[in-house]
């Protein structure tokens, strides 16, 4: 399968920590360290214009699609 942009496997954590995403989360009670869902839209200069943060997976590529219709 080819893709019209690079891909990125973030093991090490680097990329989620140096754009904040990284970080305590809570569920059910318990405290652990993971991502925090956020969407970064990027131009085709790799500017980012626009963040969406504690994103909800329901609805949300309808928002992202609106977003780069704005």
């Amino acid at each position: 399968m080819s893709v019209p942009f690079i891909l990125l496997a973030d093991t090490e954590k680097d990329v989620a920590k140096k754009f904040g995403v990284w970080g305590k989360k809570q569920f059910m009670g318990r405290e652990y360290m993971g991502v925090n869902r956020t969407t970064f839209l990027v131009d085709e200069k790799g500017k980012i214009f626009k963040v969406f943060e504690k994103v909800k997976p329901a609805g949300h590529a309808q928002e992202v699609l609106e977003a780069f219709k704005a």
